[in-house]
């Protein structure tokens, strides 16, 4: 992977190959982002919209036949690399990040609004069997509006995954930036993540409150666990590094996370939220600074 962000760096010409190139592809749209922002935080805004114009010309296209996943994400990626370049913490980003999941929730309603619909119907015929005695136990109105529910919980589960892959590609860009010109630099900042207690708190009301003020809110619950979860991931990123935790920790959590994602993923967001208010990693490694990751300061 550091050879291919070598060879997005030697030009404009390498970089727009792969920006557009990457889009043009299906499911490689994550790479065109990461690229992309890889230009952006080293480069500016300025290189880096001649080289993203280029890579809108295959998104637009993929949006025209009913996928907009290139577009948002290419966009969404960008904008993020924009706040984070600004000088912004990567706990500040993952906040904003929500505002960005709230568009592309809003989006994927209007693109797929049908379909969403249709799913969440059949959803519905099945929470007596997915929620077993718990779905008999609860009144009409209460049955009713859970079934309401399913919609926008869809819709903000569908546009979390948009979330996560925009934030991703901005890791990766972080990555190859440091592993450029500050080889190590990304490590040292991810594992320095933390959500204040305010920060921790807020996104945690968000998913329980937001449900309660509106049923398109409902789609907040999904997307404010996102920020907590990448951070309860650097939580554990630093405790390895600290040596406080063996590196076989991070093995099964990865392995775990993908083989039981709907068990692991709460855990990290508690995680996270307990992290906030105890600060588990201690106040040592920010007293000395993680250094920055663009190799310029």
């Amino acid at each position: 992977m550091r050879a291919l962000a070598d060879f997005i760096m030697r030009g404009r010409m390498q970089a727009t190959l792969v920006v557009a190139g990457a889009a043009a592809l299906p499911l490689l749209f994550w790479l065109s982002a990461a690229a992309g922002c890889l230009v952006l935080l080293r480069r500016g805004l300025g290189d880096a919209l001649g080289i993203v114009a280029w890579a809108l010309l295959p998104a637009l296209a993929w949006w025209y036949f009913g996928e907009p996943r290139t577009l948002l994400v290419l966009m969404g990626a960008l904008g993020l690399a924009l706040i984070l370049r600004s000088g912004q913490s990567w706990a500040r980003v993952l906040l904003i990040s929500v505002a960005l999941g709230l568009v592309y929730g809003v989006a994927l309603g209007a693109v797929f609004g049908g379909p969403i619909e249709a799913l969440s119907v059949e959803l519905r015929k099945l929470l007596p069997q997915m929620l077993q005695g718990v779905h008999q136990q609860l009144s009409g109105d209460e049955q009713a509006r859970l079934a309401s529910m399913v919609a926008p919980v869809l819709t903000g589960l569908l546009a979390a995954l948009l979330q996560v892959a925009s934030v991703l590609a901005l890791i990766l860009a972080r990555y190859w930036q440091a592993a450029l010109y500050n080889p190590g630099g990304f490590g040292r900042e991810f594992r320095a993540l933390r959500l204040s207690p305010a920060m921790a708190l807020g996104l945690l009301a968000g998913m329980l409150v937001g449900p309660n003020l509106g049923l398109q809110l409902a789609m907040l619950t999904p997307l404010c666990s996102v920020p907590l979860a990448f951070a309860g991931l650097a939580m554990l990123h630093g405790l390895v590094a600290e040596g406080r935790l063996g590196r076989f920790w991070l093995v099964g959590l990865y392995v775990t996370l993908l083989l039981f994602m709907q068990l692991i993923y709460p855990l990290l967001v508690v995680l996270a939220i307990v992290d906030s208010l105890i600060d588990f990693r201690g106040r040592q490694g920010r007293k000395n600074g993680p250094g920055p990751a663009n190799g310029e300061g």
